[in-house]
């Protein structure tokens, strides 16, 4: 027998089991199956009732797989018009990129806005938990989608005593993504950098003045703000002060512009608390349009590039009164504006006949409880996007406001915050239950989502997980523990036999042993929320005389007073008696005093 007729049996198992090469083996990332894992449920629905099938994700695998065995079978028997309208729904969903999604989950409660830099590369989101946070969608994988900064703005202190406010709007400047305009529920707006670093603050205005264009700075909690369009050292702010006020960004935010909106409204003292503004181009292209929306009820517009002493338009019942206007937006063409009030109304506006509304459609509102409940237009105006109360996201049609698409994204959790990105063609929601979806669709958008779901998952090591992890600086390290200094000598605790100082906890005096902590003074069970008895007897004078009775206080000092008196001192020798005027009967006495007789 020859060398060439002899014939080896591959052994599959052994082959499996030897490794293909040496050295670090890269993963790679099976890009199908995880935008596969991606991919939204499709929504049926029932044509006959106008009422919505369940989802897939809500069934259990024995009816899923019977209902998709259902559904070929159909397809096999050459059902024509059930394809057609599948092919139609298909085609529907295609045109906007809905049919993928990721999920976030890096807050704690409700997301109240969101922006993206002009590449698309950044993410920022802020939420009535105080906190800003920043995602980089370059370093993210689909098992590690996580923030990568988490910033205060407000915090003064880190510590947790420290006063903390929620973040009602963040946005990176549209011509330079270097710098992000931060708004609190403070009367201070601040600029971050693009890693969070603070760069400026505003001032705060002079309560006490009463004319709104003396002030330096707003009075009272600021709402909401945006930037200019086109100039990147320009942006305004709006308050619940009754002004927009503009801000020169390369003079360290100083106040360039006080706009005042005098409410028409009767009782309103000629102030109201402004909801939402917008600056967007106008339609001549020669300058822009600066939209603004008051508790009131009305939209003002003034001209971008000023004067500001006189409003161009104003609608006074645009909204019905004292209810709260969250959402405002203007077209990329600057022909028409678009408002979500909080009377449950969508409302559409030419901004050239800036009178009454072209279109106005009924849309449950919930600004009530979430303020910033916004609405936004497609980077082309072709489309409308909004969320509603049950987590529906709505793509409306801008000319008659009529739903072009309505897809759940959280359901029973409002949808508060919205963003459809120019360059990468994603939507983005931000829900009340702290969750963040990016929409997509790999045919129609590119990179964000897609960079992310293109890499290799990453493999978690057991480190990365804290349930399963103890930080040995809360261990009590025993006597036979020996603590060895970098010189390579035992520290003096270990020589003399003692256990070392916690780095945590309190001191015996009750001081905190964190030198950022400050010392909360320890408050009695009878009074929580009032200093220490102690420390008011020691550190306020004639504190004693709070808890004693006034008149008892004063006939302390009667005998006194009559034995050595102070004032009457002079006359004690010529008038040791004290003598008083009598007024006669017949002495007229003042109309107010006289008694009226029978």
């Amino acid at each position: 027998m020859e060398e060439d007729d002899i014939v080896i049996e591959e052994n599959d198992a052994l082959k499996s089991f030897l490794p293909n090469g040496f050295g670090k083996q890269e993963k790679e990332a099976n890009i199908a199956r995880q935008l596969e894992k991606s991919k939204r449920p499709r929504q049926d629905k029932a044509v006959s009732e106008g009422v919505r099938r369940p989802e897939h994700g809500t069934l259990n695998d024995g009816s899923r797989r019977f209902e998709d065995r259902e559904r070929n079978s159909l397809d096999r028997d050459g059902d024509g018009d059930e394809n057609d309208d599948d092919d139609s729904e298909d085609d529907e969903e295609d045109e906007y990129p809905v049919s993928h999604e990721l999920l976030f989950k890096t807050h704690e409660r409700p997301i109240t806005s969101m922006t993206l830099d002009l590449s698309g590369s950044r993410l920022i989101t802020s939420s009535t938990d105080c906190t800003v946070k920043f995602h980089d969608f370059a370093s993210m994988t689909p098992t590690t989608l996580r923030a990568f900064k988490s910033v205060d703005p407000t915090a003064t202190k880190s510590s947790a005593s420290s006063e903390t406010h929620p973040v009602h709007h963040v946005e990176f400047n549209p011509v330079s993504p270097s710098t992000i305009l931060v708004i609190s529920a403070i009367p201070q707006a601040k600029l971050l950098s693009r890693d969070g670093e603070p760069i400026a603050e505003s001032v705060k205005g002079d309560m006490y003045l009463r004319d709104m264009h003396n002030t330096k700075g707003h009075v009272s909690e600021i709402t909401t703000g945006t930037w200019h369009p086109t100039n990147r050292d320009i942006c305004v702010t709006a308050g619940t002060d009754s002004t927009l006020r503009l801000w020169d960004c390369s003079a360290r935010m100083t106040q360039k512009d006080v706009i005042v909106h005098k409410s028409r409204a009767a009782g309103s003292a000629g102030r109201t608390r402004m909801t939402a503004v917008a600056w967007g181009a106008s339609p001549s292209g020669n300058s822009s349009n600066l939209v603004a929306a008051a508790l009131d009820g009305s939209i003002v517009m003034w001209n971008g590039d000023g004067p500001y002493t006189r409003p161009s338009a104003e609608i006074r019942d645009a909204h019905q009164r004292d209810t709260w206007t969250g959402g405002l937006d203007i077209s990329s063409d600057g022909r028409t504006v678009v408002t979500r009030g909080g009377d449950d109304t969508i409302k559409l506006w030419d901004t050239r006949k800036f009178k009454s509304p072209i279109s106005t459609v009924s849309h449950s509102s919930t600004t009530s409880q979430f303020p910033t409940s916004s609405i936004k237009f497609s980077p082309t105006s072709t489309s409308i996007v909004t969320g509603s109360q049950d987590g529906s996201l709505h793509i409306l049609n801008p000319a008659t406001l009529r739903p072009e698409l309505t897809t759940p994204v959280t359901p029973n959790s409002p949808i508060i915050s919205l963003l459809w990105h120019p360059k990468l063609n994603q939507i983005l929601t931000g829900s009340a239950n702290a969750e963040t979806h990016v929409l997509y669709n790999p045919s129609l958008s590119s990179r964000g989502a897609l960079d992310i779901m293109s890499r290799a998952p990453k493999r978690r090591h057991i480190d990365d997980d804290p349930a399963l992890t103890t930080d040995q600086s809360s261990l009590a390290l025993t006597d036979s523990t020996n603590i060895v200094t970098p010189s390579g000598h035992l520290s003096s605790h270990t020589r003399q036999g003692l256990r070392p100082p916690p780095a945590t906890g309190l001191t015996a005096s009750g001081r905190s042993r964190d030198p950022r902590r400050p010392h909360v003074p320890l408050t009695t069970p009878f009074a929580k929320t009032q200093p220490d008895e102690r420390h008011v007897r020691d550190n306020i004078p004639l504190s004693s005389m709070r808890d004693e009775d006034p008149r008892e206080a004063l006939l302390k000092y009667a005998e006194k007073a009559e034995k050595d008196p102070m004032f009457t001192n002079a006359w004690r020798k010529t008038q040791p008696k004290t003598i008083y005027a009598q007024v006669s009967d017949e002495e007229e006495e003042p109309e107010s005093k006289r008694v009226k007789k029978g």
